[in-house]
């Protein structure tokens, strides 16, 4: 039988390229590794201070009243004066210049309170603070109207703050909710972690939520939580019984225990209501057999 027109040719390309096969393996491989040993040079490369970037939580202790820092009408501002209002905060730190991560955290923050039915200025405030002491007011009402006019509601303007200080009253804010952040001169960039920072209306340090996007039932609990229940409804505080939070998911889980027990709760109350009903339906019936006995 005669082999088909071409068919060998066709054969040997086959055969050479099982042959270079190895080879080409070797160089794709070759190629993966490059960025990663780059990219494990530079991070050992990296100043000590980008080392320390961390965020230390500090749950519990209370931040300082005395800072002072200026709004963004100018005014010379005492931090404390946002507290003792019977409503929770949410504390904010990054700059406004940031080309991008600081963004993000705001932007996060806006879709997250858009969609809760909690009211930004009657149930909770937003305080955010500038870490980079270059930064004006000015920045800061630009920044401010941007956002208050990204928002779902018109609120007061004093519902979102946006501060600006010198370097050591931002410096002992950060340290004091345990946010470690460091100036890169290369970059001329701050590099600091993604989060927020849930404070009561005392200014303790209640809760911290990581990321740049926020999941909206978890910002939600967080601010009632910090509120020890004088925000929110019925629901929930249902909810916050429910939920507990998860240090090591960072986020609010819900309780099996609590939930079976809320369970058996309902039960109750539904056999308790049924067998009333029952009850009274019973009763009814004889003294309506006993009336047409007279």
């Amino acid at each position: 039988m005669n082999a088909p027109k071409n068919f060998w040719p066709k054969k040997r390309i086959v055969q050479r390229a099982n042959r270079f096969r190895p080879i080409c393996l070797y160089i794709l491989i070759f190629l993966i590794l490059i960025p990663l040993d780059i990219s494990a040079q530079r991070v050992i490369d990296a100043p000590a201070e980008l080392k320390s970037v961390d965020v230390i939580e500090h749950t519990g202790d209370k931040i300082p009243f005395d800072l002072i820092f200026t709004d963004d009408h100018g005014q010379r501002v005492n931090i404390g004066g946002y507290f003792n209002q019977d409503k929770p905060a949410i504390l904010i730190l990054g700059y406004y210049t940031c080309p991008m991560l600081c963004n993000l955290v705001f932007n996060g923050v806006r879709d997250a309170i858009n969609d809760m039915p909690l009211a930004l200025g009657r149930d909770y405030t937003i305080i955010t603070v500038s870490i980079d002491s270059s930064e004006t007011e000015v920045v800061a009402a630009a920044k401010k109207k941007n956002y208050l006019k990204s928002l779902k509601k018109e609120v007061s303007d004093s519902a979102w703050m946006f501060l600006t200080g010198s370097a050591d009253q931002s410096r002992s804010l950060a340290d004091a909710i345990g946010f470690k952040y460091y100036y890169d001169e290369k970059s001329e960039q701050y590099a600091h972690a993604a989060l927020i920072t849930i404070l009561t209306p005392d200014g303790t340090i209640s809760r911290y939520l990581y990321g740049i996007q926020f999941n909206t039932r978890d910002l939600r609990l967080a601010l009632v939580e910090a509120s020890e229940g004088r925000i929110g409804n019925t629901l929930d505080k249902i909810l916050l019984y429910c939920y507990h939070y998860d240090p090591d998911r960072r986020g609010y889980t819900l309780f099996a225990e609590r939930l079976m027990r809320l369970g058996g709760l309902i039960t109750l109350a539904f056999l308790a209501v049924f067998i009333g009903f029952l009850f009274f339906r019973e009763k009814g019936k004889k003294t309506r057999e006993q009336i047409g006995r007279n």
